[in-house]
Parts: structure tokens; sequence; C-alpha cells
């Protein structure tokens, strides 16, 4: 192969990494061990995976070129093979090959693997659709690879990426112990409510500066190729199946929390309940929904849930134009504490959060009564902006990644 063979490659990186800035910087960007032979980059469509690997190469290599990136989508590699390409990397001077959207392309795992095993000097980091099991694929690649999984913004890097305020990342220890101090800094600064209100609406997914006014159609966008393309790269499925899994996620966007009856969930799309569960747990993996239980999952088997959550409060602007208040309260508490904690579903409250605190989360007026004498138990409170004692604004939950 020569330098003709991938101009096309080539032409389109070079036009990507142009366009890159690297003003912002996603939370994930310094958690990653750049160094590492191997690294896989999981995440939903949307979150920003393709920017921060470009934003790497353009911060870190003097001369561009020898790096490369790719999209396994690209129409070349229908004639052309990953392995062919990391061949041409390998003996023209290029140390690092960045891979997007493996999951587009069937014999990933294997073709890492041999590059892995085969040219040690050739370091690999690609990104995937969050559904792929790197850890199960058909090539054993957990003991060769760093896997990360990238989320949408939090509130606290949604005010970073305005331009509004800079804030670091809080353990949850932290926030629970100190967050009237914590608040009072802040809301000396900025007015915050009505920041929080614009994240809920639109703030999740970081491109919706570029898209402005078409941000939830974008949306709507997004969340149908996750449905008609990622899914079936992922696991083989059918045409029928493709549409009721579109026909149970509008179902779940057009309801409160779902006290779930899965009997009557999957009697009203016409599916069995083995095939109900299954999409359940993959439109969880493709975090578009949240599947809430009162047991620890086992990934060994399908996780059956007693409440189901769309994934974030912006998809719920995006696929419904009701938007039920209480819904997307506890919708934002579920997502933001999930990214570093296990959240379960408690006898008494609304979340179990490490099997150490309870919270009951509700509006401006909401009470202990529910949670009264229960130890290490706290109010998240929307519409306030401080709060005191166990009682915390919910807004401050977005600050923790």
């Amino acid at each position: 192969m020569e330098e003709k063979d991938i101009e096309v490659l080539i032409y389109y990186y070079h036009l990507k990494l142009q366009e890159t800035t690297t003003s912002f910087h996603r939370y994930l960007y310094d958690q990653i061990n750049w160094s590492s032979r191997l690294i896989g980059i999981k995440g939903a469509r949307g979150v920003g995976k393709t920017t921060m690997i470009l934003q790497y190469i353009k911060e870190h290599f003097s001369n561009v070129d020898e790096a490369l990136y790719a999209s396994l989508d690209n129409m070349w590699f229908s004639v052309n093979t990953l392995y062919s390409l990391a061949i041409y990397a390998h003996t023209h001077g290029i140390t690092h090959l960045f891979l997007d959207e493996v999951h587009r392309y069937k014999s990933w795992s294997q073709e890492i693997k041999m590059i892995y095993d085969s040219m040690p000097d050739l370091k690999v980091v690609y990104t995937s659709s969050s559904m792929l099991e790197v850890e199960r694929s058909k090539v054993d690649l957990s003991r060769r690879q760093s896997v990360y999984h990238l989320y949408g913004m939090s509130f606290r890097e949604y005010l970073e990426y305005e331009g509004v305020v800079a804030i670091e990342p809080m353990s949850l220890e932290t926030l629970l112990s100190q967050h009237v101090k914590i608040a009072m800094d802040i809301t000396s600064k900025i007015k915050v409510l009505p920041q929080f209100e614009k994240y809920q609406q639109r703030g999740y997914y970081p491109f919706y500066k570029e898209a402005g006014a078409e941000y939830w159609s974008r949306l709507q966008e997004v969340v149908k190729i996750i449905i008609e393309v990622d899914l079936p790269a992922v696991t083989e499925i059918s045409f029928p199946t493709m549409e009721k899994t579109k026909q149970l996620l509008m179902y779940i966007a057009q309801s409160k929390p779902l006290e779930v009856k899965l009997r009557t969930l999957f009697s009203a799309i016409e599916t069995s309940r083995e095939t109900g569960l299954f999409l359940l747990n993959m439109l969880e993996k493709a975090d578009l929904l949240m599947l809430f239980s009162t047991k620890k999952p086992n990934y060994k088997n399908l996780k059956i849930p007693e409440k189901i959550y769309l994934q974030n409060a912006n998809l719920m602007q995006a696929l419904t134009k009701t938007t039920d208040i209480g819904t997307a309260r506890e919708t934002f508490f579920l997502n933001q504490l999930s990214v570093n904690h296990s959240v379960l579903m408690p006898q008494t409250g609304d979340f179990n959060v490490d099997d150490q605190w309870l919270f009951e989360v509700g509006g401006a007026n909401k009470t202990f009564d529910q949670i009264a004498n229960l130890p290490d138990s706290y109010l998240a409170v929307d519409n306030t902006d401080m709060g005191y004692g166990h009682r915390i604004p919910l807004w401050m939950f977005g600050l923790l990644y």
C-alpha cells in the first residue's frame, strides 16, 4: 500500500483536525492513561469521543502525521482492511493509530489483536458505541487494553463549556459535608438556577451549541441512528425488532418513571418477555435508558428493572412535548450519580447510593417526612440555590464529574 492509496483518509483526517478546537476538554480527557498501547473509549453518539481523540492529537503531536485518525464507517474500509492500514502506518513512521466507530467494522477485535501482537511499537486508540461489549468480544482483548466510558456532560461541565464559571469536580463526600460553603461561593458569582434550567433542556450533549434551535430534532436523529445503525452493527436484529425498539423507547418516553409491569409494557409493543428484556437492556447499554432496580446488576443475566427512566432530561425534551417535572428531577439525579456510584432503589426514599446514603428528590417544599429518622438521609431539592443541613440543592449533584 502506498500513500496514494490512503490519500482520502489523510485528507479527511487533516480536515477533522483543522476543525477541532481545544478550548474545552471533557472530564475524561485527563483521566485516560494515554501512554497505554491499546485504549478503548466507549460512549453514546454525540457525547464528544471523536473531538476528544482529535484534541489529544492536536495538543500532543508537533508533527500530526506521526498519528493517523480514521473512522471505520468510511467507505474506504469496504474494499480495504484495518490491518492493511496498520501495516502502512507501521512502515511509514506513524506511531499512533486513532480509530473511530470500530463497531461499524465487522472484524475489528480480531484485527486490533493482530495489530497489538505483531506491531508492539504502534499504539492504538479506538472509540465505539457504548453498546459494544468490548470485554466480551469474540477475541479477548481484556488483558491488552484499557477501556473507558464517556458519558454526556455534567452540569459542572456545562457551566464551564458556556464560559459561565469553572468549577473543579468534587467527591460526593465533600458535597454532602460542605455544600453550604460551596453553594455560597458559586452563587456569589452566578445566578445558578436559570443555568440549571437551560442545562436540563439542552446541555447534556456538547453538540447543542452548533445545533442551536435544531438541537432537539438533531437529538431525535441521533436516537434514530443509534437504533437503526449502531444496534444492528453490534447485535443481529431484524427490521421488525428494530421497529419494536423504537416503539418501546417512545412508550417509556411518554410515561412517568415507569413503575414497571413488564407484561403490560411488552404487550403494548406486541413482543415476548425475552425479546422485551433484551431490548430494554440494549437501550440501557446504548445510554438511552436507565433501568432502576433494588438489586445490583448481575452481568451474566439480563437486568429486570422495577423502574425505567430515559437516560437524561434532554432526551425527555426531544422525545416528548410534555415533560413531568418530578421525572426530570429524578432523571437528573440518577444520571449524574450513576457515573461514579452504585445507585439502587430503596424500600424507603427515592435513591440508595453506594449502600451508604439515602436520598429523596423533590421541589422546594419537599420535607423529610418519607425518610425521617433514617440514618445518612438527605433531600435533593430543586428550585433553591442554597441549602442547609441535610437539605441540598438538586443542581449541586451535577458537580461530581
